[in-house]
């Protein structure tokens, strides 16, 4: 593709892991207002658990999440007590009148959990709420702070999917990103993983960081499919130094322009695809036996997920949960989060109650991100007038496509996104985007 091209269509914009998009999060909802949401949920209610877990041992310059590097387990330990307080606080309201299907552990790093701590959070988890015999157990690890001891904890409290943090096997690029982490390290990890029982595997892969180029990224596309991943998820680096100032490390001279990154992620999505992986979405990869290649695909906050459930109710600092009146954020800093918990037993700083519009709007542009479709009469279907509206924004982006990223379907406004728009999934959800004129927040490039 022509530089003009890929530059005109890889613009900043949103993840779209929620709309509306966190930046349009308000201190209108409050703790109060999330109680009231959580005794609002109907008994047999599925429900998605995520705990938020925000300490590392080493602060990797490239991340994005909220984590703070700590050589002491104190304020983990501190931590992980307010923790408790909160899902004993939540559970109260809503644990009895909800089944969990899926629960994921993110950070941070949880793995820097110790062994004991993990089965007596896991346990607390399970106390307090009902899980289904079949829900999906998952963790986010850092293959340098685990031991056999933490994954033997992990497999002994249910946990059944592994996703492994990668991001690059180049030695230079680790370097670049002040993250040192072996082929040999990561491949015993994973072997300890599934001799421990945990048999499904992901790995997060990260292109368009410091010094990488196209050669480096397939390099370690192929040690990565030695190691027989279910699931990759291959992001975009989304370079941030206005907001994140550990990203200032990075020399900006090292960062690859636009059009490398389009090809460095071209290159890699190829590779996987010839290998006999699904295309998920924009940016996951999943062998044709997993449940993500063969079954409904949702879209959360966590990526590209099987999760069904509606209901996601979020544990810990800076976590969002999503129930049907509307979203909720948790205060950021640990210490604050911590205050709130004590004070209040919950910690909600900010949230977005929806509007009809936003429900509309947030299921097209999941739809477009899932399945790269957009139907106009499912739209209207379920929410008419307003899918009307919708098919009108769609019948526009068709005729101001001049450049084969969608085809049209019929002359209702329905849309097919095309393989070429593949990559450039983001910007055309941004057409269906609302809010996006009306925000001053800083997005990552659009590939």
């Amino acid at each position: 593709m022509q530089p003009e091209f890929i530059a005109k269509h890889a613009v900043p914009v949103p993840r779209y892991t929620s709309y509306p998009t966190a930046p349009h999060f308000n201190s209108t909802v409050t703790a109060e207002t999330y109680r009231k949401w959580l005794a609002a949920i109907p008994y047999g209610t599925a429900a998605s658990l995520y705990v938020h877990i925000p300490f590392c041992d080493k602060l990797c310059w490239y991340c994005g999440c909220n984590t703070k590097a700590t050589e002491r387990y104190e304020p983990i330990a501190e931590y992980l007590q307010s923790l408790r307080c909160e899902i004993a606080s939540v559970a109260d309201v809503a644990g009895a009148k909800t089944f969990v299907t899926h629960m994921h552990w993110g950070g941070g790093s949880p793995s820097i959990v110790s062994a004991v701590d993990i089965e007596r959070l896991a346990a607390d988890m399970r106390q307090q709420f009902n899980f289904d015999p079949d829900a999906e157990v998952a963790v986010e690890v850092d293959p340098r702070n685990i031991g056999r001891d933490k994954i033997n904890a992990f497999a002994k409290a249910g946990f059944n999917r592994v996703s492994v943090g990668v991001q690059d096997f180049s030695v230079d690029v680790q370097a670049a990103i002040n993250r040192q982490q072996s082929y040999d390290m990561t491949a015993n990890a994973i072997t300890r993983f599934r001799d421990a029982g945990i048999t499904s595997v992901n790995i997060d892969l990260v292109y368009g960081l410091p010094r990488q180029t196209r050669d480096s990224v397939e390099a370690t596309i192929e040690q990565v499919l030695t190691l027989a991943p279910d699931r990759i998820a291959l992001f975009g680096y989304a370079h941030l130094p206005a907001r994140l100032v550990h990203q200032r490390l990075i020399k900006d001279v090292d960062l690859p322009k636009s059009v490398e990154r389009f090809a460095q992620a071209n290159r890699a999505a190829n590779r996987l695809m010839a290998a006999g992986y699904v295309r998920i979405g924009l940016d996951h990869f999943a062998k044709p036996t997993d449940a993500l290649a063969r079954g409904r695909v949702q879209r959360n906050f966590q990526g590209y997920t099987t999760d069904t459930a509606t209901t996601l109710i979020g544990l810990g600092a800076s976590s969002i949960g999503r129930l049907e009146e509307g979203y909720v954020q948790n205060a950021v800093p640990a210490a604050e989060y911590a205050r709130q918990i004590e004070c209040a037993g919950l910690a909600t700083a900010k949230g977005r109650a929806f509007t009809a519009e936003d429900k509309a709007r947030g299921y097209a542009i999941e739809q477009l991100l899932c399945n790269l479709d957009f139907s106009a009469p499912d739209l209207i279907t379920r929410f008419g007038e307003l899918g009307q509206m919708l098919a009108a924004g769609g019948q526009a982006l068709i005729e101001s496509d001049t450049d084969g990223l969608v085809s049209p379907k019929g002359n209702d406004g329905s849309f097919a996104v095309t393989e070429k728009g593949r990559l450039f999934l983001r910007s055309i959800c941004a057409c269906f985007d609302a809010y996006l004129d009306q925000s001053t927040a800083i997005h990552a490039a659009g590939v």
